[in-house]
């Protein structure tokens, strides 16, 4: 196994580890002793489902958040300077996309450090691919505005994008403002803008479904508590 940052994708939620990571990840895996992660509780769950007799107490866990510093990073890839693989895991789907693993993989580039993204599964990629939409050129804005003005300010703004710049524009939003997510959707986009909803990918009861604005009225699904990705176009 050649030393490097491994980036070791994560379930998207409570799905088995073979339908959606390939057995080369387990190998990688089992063969890691230094952890960089984004919640040290949840990376041993993952661990442990891939591997149920892996010695967790044997491994070291660095936390990685949006309070860790520069330099506490930087720290934290001493072993992979000294010779040792370490590996970057997510709360859940790829590491490094729209998360804050990119930290680390921005240090250990400047470092000449090697590199080394494993195969899994990103909503963001599985949501374009089912939506139908354009997956030459697309956008992921994270979440959205709190606030509701500069909420609806930011979709009229989006939908503008798609129209001028042929581009697909791809958002998500804490699960219990779902509803009201796709509700400030359908009353300030155009009737013929297409909407997808993209939930629970890859878990039971996936739901992935594209419509118009004027077609979603009155039939969307209740989605307050599962993830979801919405994602629009022309």
């Amino acid at each position: 196994m050649e030393t490097a940052l491994y980036l070791i994708p994560v379930t998207l939620g409570d799905t088995t580890i073979e339908s959606v990571l390939p057995s080369y990840n387990k190998e990688i895996i089992l063969g890691i002793r230094h952890f960089i992660v984004e919640d040290i509780r949840s990376a041993r769950r993952f661990l442990k489902k891939v591997e149920r007799e892996i010695d967790i107490d044997a491994l070291t866990f660095y936390p990685l958040n949006k309070h860790t510093s520069p330099e506490d990073i930087s720290g934290y890839l001493k072993p992979l300077i000294g010779g040792a693989s370490m590996g970057v895991i997510s709360e859940a789907g790829c590491p490094a996309v729209a998360d804050p693993g990119a930290d680390v993989v921005a240090i250990a580039q400047r470092k000449n450090l090697k590199v080394v993204p494993l195969v899994g599964p990103s909503s963001i990629i599985l949501s374009v691919m089912a939506s139908g939409f354009n997956g030459q050129s697309f956008a992921f804005h994270g979440y959205l505005p709190i606030e509701p003005a500069e909420r609806i300010k930011k979709i009229k703004m989006l939908e503008q994008r798609v129209y001028a710049e042929h581009q697909t524009q791809l958002f998500i939003e804490t699960p219990y403002r779902n509803n009201k997510m796709v509700e400030d959707i359908l009353q300030n986009c155009r009737p013929q803008t297409r909407l997808c909803i993209a939930a629970n990918i890859t878990c039971e009861g996936e739901y992935i479904r594209t419509k118009t604005v004027k077609e979603w009225k009155g039939k969307v699904p209740e989605l307050s508590k599962i993830p979801c990705i919405f994602l629009l176009y022309q």
